[in-house]
């Protein structure tokens, strides 16, 4: 019996396009998991529709600022699974992901998402409350008497 060596692939194959572009954006404690399918125009949060999990309008335009800047609303189906935070860190989360799902689905928008800040991450979390005081910073009222 002869075995065959495995033959490495030709230079000019076609290699199989992805499905989806999968990126994690971070906002606070808040991570979210969005996955752009190329053609569409459904948006998918948690299993739920967009509208649903985002009603007040700052937050669906926070959220699809990235497709605002780069023009490609529409062009994209979003699925997204957010988790941890609150509802305006999910918000930015999602802004952070979708901002990076289309850097690496078109590396020429890169350089225009980079400008307006989108691929940043904010670092800003809450800070932590120190003993002696009331909050992270404020100290208990002062009595004189």
């Amino acid at each position: 019996m002869t075995t065959k060596p495995a033959t490495p692939p030709t230079p000019g194959a076609q290699a199989e396009a992805p499905r989806y572009i999968y990126a994690l954006g971070k906002r606070k404690t808040a991570v979210a998991q969005v996955r752009l399918y190329p053609g569409g125009n459904t948006f998918t949060i948690n299993d739920k529709p967009f509208e649903t999990v985002f009603p007040w309008e700052p937050w669906r335009v926070r959220v699809l600022e990235p497709f605002r800047v780069t023009q490609t609303l529409g062009r994209f189906a979003v699925v997204a699974k957010v988790q941890g935070g609150g509802i305006s860190a999910w918000a930015d989360a999602l802004r952070h992901g979708i901002a990076r799902a289309l850097a690496l689905a078109d590396p020429s928008l890169k350089p225009l998402l980079r400008q307006h800040g989108l691929l940043t991450r904010d670092p800003r979390v809450k800070e932590r409350k120190k003993y002696g005081l009331k909050r992270a910073r404020r100290a208990p009222q002062y009595s004189k008497r």
